[in-house]
């Protein structure tokens, strides 16, 4: 899909298993410039081979789905998709590792990767979309505000990350 910002033409792509370096760069830019948004740890991730990250995509299968935004050929963000695996649970997704480069901000790219996530979650037959940011991030809480989530709870010191704790809200959207 492609959207025009201010900034020019950006396309949404599903990632492919060829995208695995790009996607490497993307997701340790993220965990290395926000540490305290995501459980993930840079270090470890860093020190993945890239079998790793190939992996990742590779996993994604039927139950989830990894998009990027690019423009130029350039990898600027990302969001991924998890639906429930049980049938109890197949009803839900969980939004995840939602990251826009900071010089892209600002221009509604994570609020058309999320709508992105909620059509691929429909065709999935999902009821419910849920995902967690952390209580300090602001600007995503917004975001998350304007694409018709609500905070359904809090969980206390969900993170951990250079001497701090940090609270997760718990937010949702049906579909």
């Amino acid at each position: 899909m492609d959207f025009q910002t201010e900034r020019g033409l950006l396309t949404i792509l599903q990632a492919q298993e060829s995208d695995a370096p790009a996607y490497r760069e993307l997701r340790l830019e993220a965990l290395r410039n926000h540490p305290e948004a995501f459980s993930s740890d840079y270090a470890l991730n860093q020190a993945e081979p890239p079998s790793y990250w190939s992996n990742r995509l590779q996993a994604l299968g039927q139950e989830s789905m990894l998009y990027f935004v690019i423009h130029n050929n350039q990898f600027i963000g990302m969001c991924g998709i998890s639906r429930g695996y049980s049938p109890k649970t197949r009803h839900s997704a969980t939004i995840w590792g939602v990251y826009i480069q900071s010089e892209w901000r600002g221009l509604q790219i994570a609020e058309a990767l999320i709508a992105e996530c909620a059509q691929w979650a429909k065709t999935q037959e999902v009821k419910l979309l849920k995902l967690g940011v952390v209580a300090t991030n602001a600007a995503a809480i917004r975001c998350y505000l304007r694409c018709g989530f609500t905070v359904y709870g809090v969980e206390p010191q969900a993170i951990y990350c250079n001497g701090q704790q940090y609270d997760e809200l718990l937010m949702a959207r049906f579909l």
